[in-house]
């Protein structure tokens, strides 16, 4: 089997990732990722996710490289990402109590040896009830969810917050569009379920 990096430090990813028992090592991309409010969120995010994968490309020449980035679309279509402090998170839930709110996975696999690419991505859209102050501080002490799009881990009490979610893979709303990627590494020959 080939081998295989996921151009992530998320643990989130890792996790997910880890759900398709196929070894793999990750490694901190060498790319600087922007917000460009005048691209498309699906165009960004595959953008992103393309070049996360290709930047490890030298180092590591034989492995399929797999990259993925997240932003999330507000009710007047502003692109938003990860909130990266208290205020910032609060100021996000706020935001988003009773609005529909559109997450945007993409997700890339290179081929280091030959630099070959697949690049797609993934849509889910969530909910939020209304919140109280009580509810948004609560819950952002409780988790620390700084390093998520949407200030929300869907995973973990994140669900609490929400009033619906509607998509075809739930796996993309935590970062890492799972049926998805399994059906770009099988393009790449390599399957999951696959005998040993």
């Amino acid at each position: 089997m080939r081998s295989i990096v996921l151009a992530s430090t998320s643990p989130y990813r890792k996790q997910l990732l880890q759900q398709l028992q196929i070894p793999f090592l990750t490694a901190s991309p060498i790319y600087q990722e922007e917000i460009d409010q005048g691209v498309a969120p699906e165009l960004l995010v595959k953008h992103l996710a393309y070049n996360k994968a290709e930047s490890l490309r030298r180092h590591f020449p034989n492995a399929l490289i797999i990259g993925a980035d997240q932003v999330f679309v507000d009710p007047r279509q502003r692109i938003l990402g990860k909130p990266g402090d208290f205020a910032k998170a609060a100021k996000q839930l706020r935001a988003m109590g009773g609005r529909r709110h559109t997450f945007y996975t993409g997700v890339a696999i290179v081929d280091a040896e030959s630099g070959a690419s697949e690049v797609d991505f993934v849509t889910y859209t969530v909910t939020l009830r209304p919140l109280s102050e009580v509810e948004i501080e609560t819950y952002l002490r409780r988790e620390k969810p700084f390093d998520c799009a949407g200030s929300f881990k869907i995973e973990g009490l994140g669900i609490s917050l929400m009033e619906k979610m509607e998509g075809e893979d739930y796996t993309s709303l935590i970062g890492l569009p799972l049926i998805k990627l399994g059906e770009m590494l099988r393009h790449f020959g390599v399957n999951p379920l696959q005998p040993t």
